[in-house]
């Protein structure tokens, strides 16, 4: 019978590494500098996050104090539009005159439903119309009145940016409603016709309020340009130097230029 024959390996016979020496390698890690450069990657990235995180709240905030903005200004000139321009209206003209429905009270002389004050900084715009209950005019505060009555609206700013009006509803006590925030400024220009005798409506001047009471043309006036000023939310970023925004509108009488749809 053949036996196999036993070759030793080229290793045969040497000694096996010391358990001492297997327990340092399984125990080797990274170097000082391994760690510094890791360290020095994760700092960068939270750098960066932290930068974009940063830009991202600026955006929402700078798009959120836009979108108020343009909410604000909507609001403020759909308001005073839909007041200003019903100046002296009055329901069933054919019974009634402005004469009766518009007596003196306050600033207002007889059948005289405009009035402001101020020459472009913090002016303040008065309006008088008349409603049935039942037409649908809108008073300043967005509100229709469910019976007939003479309504009286009148505009300012306060000391705190906030757009107001003041209404008072036929004999009624006036009521204060803030309708928004953020202005600087509202200015009043009055469209006039200085020659009344012509007769044909037309415009020929803008005045302040100031110098529309001094020549006696408010029974004159056609057509009021509103100008609200806010605070600019986009200041202080790239390539906005204005602090400022101002939104103007020109607003015809519905009593002098007919209805404007």
């Amino acid at each position: 019978m053949n036996r196999a024959i036993f070759h030793p390996g080229p290793f045969a016979g040497r000694p096996s590494a010391s358990p001492r020496r297997a327990r340092v390698a399984r125990q080797a890690g990274f170097t000082l500098i391994e760690l510094m450069i890791a360290l020095l990657i994760g700092l960068f990235l939270i750098g960066g996050l932290l930068t974009l995180v940063q830009a991202m709240k600026r955006t929402s905030t700078v798009q959120n104090g836009l979108s108020q903005l343009q909410e604000n200004e909507r609001l403020a000139m759909t308001l005073v539009t839909n007041v200003v321009q019903s100046t002296g209206y009055f329901p069933d003209p054919l019974n009634n005159s402005q004469a009766s429905e518009f007596p003196a009270a306050g600033a207002f002389v007889v059948s005289q439903a405009l009035y402001g004050t101020g020459t472009g900084t913090l002016d303040t715009i008065s309006v008088r119309y008349a409603t049935s209950g039942t037409d649908n005019v809108m008073d300043c505060s967005g509100n229709t009145q469910t019976a007939a009555a003479t309504l009286t609206n009148l505009f300012s700013l306060d000391a705190h940016g906030d757009l107001q009006c003041t209404l008072t509803v036929g004999a009624g006590a006036p009521a204060l409603i803030t309708l928004v925030s953020g202005l600087t400024n509202i200015a009043v220009l009055y469209g006039v016709q200085t020659n009344s005798a012509s007769g044909n409506n037309s415009i020929d001047t803008y005045l302040n309020a100031n110098q529309v009471t001094a020549g006696n043309y408010w029974p004159d006036v056609i057509s009021v340009e509103v100008a609200l000023t806010f605070t600019n939310p986009l200041y202080g970023q790239p390539g906005q130097t204005n602090q400022t925004i101002t939104f103007r509108r020109v607003i015809d009488l519905m009593n002098k230029a007919g209805v404007n749809t």
